[in-house]
């Protein structure tokens, strides 16, 4: 697990936090030497941990046997990154967050924006898309929400992953998978998986996804329709049965 440690600065706000104390068991225990100095972030990427800090709200300094941590905990929570965390506190000078972050699915393109989602979906605002170019690219209205169910029957097939250029949504009710070359594979709204199983099939006897094509429609679970790159112009598709 990766564990960070963060040493807090001193600065003007968190002095003005340490004053407002004052007076009482927080101001007695400060006094005794606990004050907050270090922060562990544990089981955070690195890209995740300054903007976990950031919310904690957290300063050197801090009373630390005052400090709330189930606030902190709400915080640190309200971070895109974060699935859940708990808040540890070691006396007498350090805080320990032991975070589970959200895992990244893929980077979603819609609408000329960018954004990366997790494994449920839902965007994780903090993360910047041009740091994840290793992930999956999912295109359209509805793709964040369809991403979590089509991505891991894609990623069963390791030879058309490394094929795949982008997964389209299509009028949100099925996929396109787009390859690096430029063919198109078209798969139904339903059944996916036995869909792609029929492409596995033809690629075993024919090596189609070698020989390159136009477009392999498998919408049609009783027939998969091969257009050759040759034979795009004559609109003419070649056929095989299911």
């Amino acid at each position: 697990m990766l564990a960070l440690c963060v040493t807090l600065a001193t600065g003007h706000r968190g002095e003005r936090l340490v004053q407002g104390v004052g007076r009482g068991v927080d101001a007695k225990f400060a006094q005794a030497g606990f004050r907050l100095k270090k922060v562990h972030v544990q089981g955070a990427s690195p890209m995740a941990t300054a903007d976990i800090i950031r919310a904690a709200g957290v300063f050197a300094d801090q009373p630390l046997v005052g400090l709330d941590l189930e606030d902190v905990r709400h915080k640190v929570e309200s971070v895109g990154w974060v699935k859940q965390v708990r808040v540890v506190r070691l006396l007498p000078d350090t805080l320990v967050f032991a975070v589970e972050e959200r895992r990244q699915l893929a980077v979603w393109q819609h609408a000329g924006k960018t954004a990366v989602i997790d494994d449920h979906g839902q965007v994780i605002p903090e993360a910047d898309p041009s740091r994840f170019a290793s992930l999956p690219l999912v295109v359209g209205e509805g793709a964040d929400a369809a991403a979590p169910a089509i991505l891991p029957i894609i990623a069963q097939r390791p030879k058309l992953l490394s094929l795949t250029d982008a997964l389209v949504r299509v009028d949100d009710r099925r996929w396109d998978v787009r390859l690096k070359d430029g063919s198109l594979i078209q798969l139904p709204a339903t059944g996916e998986d036995q869909a792609l199983m029929q492409l596995e099939q033809l690629d075993h006897r024919s090596h189609i996804l070698d020989l390159g094509f136009d477009r392999i429609d498998l919408r049609n679970p009783e027939m998969v329709a091969v257009r050759p790159r040759q034979a795009a112009a004559t609109g003419r598709p070649m056929t095989a049965g299911a």
